[in-house]
């Protein structure tokens, strides 16, 4: 889930897919311009051996816009994954990686075009008007079954925010988690390991909007919520008055991919350049230069 000051902008009705990052409402520039969506012939690729020059001659003509990147993600966008809300400035988590994965295939700074994807639409079915969306978007089945993914360019876990002197801070221990009353938003990873993986025994209060299950939590209608641990990590010490982070749960192999249209070629190439940055060091070094401080966060038990 995408931390948001005050989480105004996560004021989306989610979508009942499985699990996913959240993200808010859009519009920083406009997609309408880009030429329509094509529809992807099944194709085989020289980037299939790996091979970075191979793609750098490739991908030029396979991205929707000859020449060009176009990179999508939601208006506003939030530390720590960008800054200052200027997705061009290749400042913040994904904000690097999209420009390093350029970088890697031949584009240059000023090649890259960022336009304006809702998170709520970017995993809908049907043609894209960008080349790949970079929004805390979580991989799940329902979701690749109508779109994309690339490999994963972040590994994340799912933690608990609750509020200061709340019982949750201190007694947590897997048959302590199960007796409070927990809130989350629709849709979100977050629930979705509340009802799969804590079981608790009162049912989660549901809320069409993180912004409504953070105002529960601070006016103590719910004991804690449930969101991507460096969200939860930002909202407990900037956001939410009050909030501590509980602690982090065990990898459940959740994880982050770029977003493609169906079936879009392009997704082989930049795998490879996604791999060359896991093997070289980038990604661990833009984790630690953007993320580190979340990284900390102490493992507790479902």
């Amino acid at each position: 889930m995408r931390p948001t000051p005050k989480l105004a902008a996560l004021a989306l009705a989610a979508l009942a897919l499985t699990a996913a990052a959240c993200s808010s409402t859009s519009s920083q520039s406009s997609s309408t311009t880009a030429k329509p969506a094509p529809t992807f012939p099944v194709t085989t690729t020289t980037a299939a051996t790996g091979d970075l020059a191979a793609c750098q001659q490739t991908v030029k003509s396979e991205v929707l816009n000859k020449g060009t990147l176009t990179v999508a993600t939601d208006n506003p966008v939030y530390t720590p994954w960008f800054v200052d809300n200027t997705p061009s400035n290749g400042q913040g988590y994904e904000s690097a990686v999209a420009y390093d994965v350029a970088a890697l295939l031949g584009f240059g700074h000023n090649d890259v075009k960022w336009v304006t994807e809702a998170f709520s639409s970017s995993y809908a079915p049907g043609p894209k008007k960008f080349d790949f969306d970079i929004n805390e978007i979580s991989v799940t089945p329902d979701r690749e079954n109508v779109v994309t993914f690339s490999k994963s360019y972040y590994d994340t876990t799912q933690s608990i925010v609750a509020l200061k002197g709340s019982p949750i801070t201190k007694a947590h221990s897997p048959s302590d988690l199960k007796t409070y009353l927990y809130g989350d938003q629709i849709g979100t990873t977050g629930l979705a390991y509340i009802n799969t993986n804590i079981q608790p025994t009162k049912s989660p209060r549901v809320y069409n909007t993180l912004d409504q299950a953070v105002s529960a939590l601070e006016t103590h209608q719910v004991d804690a919520i449930v969101v991507d641990t460096p969200d939860g990590q930002y909202m407990a010490t900037s956001q939410v008055k009050n909030g501590t982070q509980v602690g982090q749960f065990p990898s459940t192999g959740e994880h982050f991919g770029l977003l493609f249209q169906k079936a879009n070629p392009l997704v082989t190439c930049v795998n490879v350049a996604l791999d060359k940055m896991r093997s070289d060091g980038t990604l661990s070094a833009l984790s630690t230069k953007y993320l580190g401080i979340y990284n900390s966060v102490p493992q507790i038990q479902p």
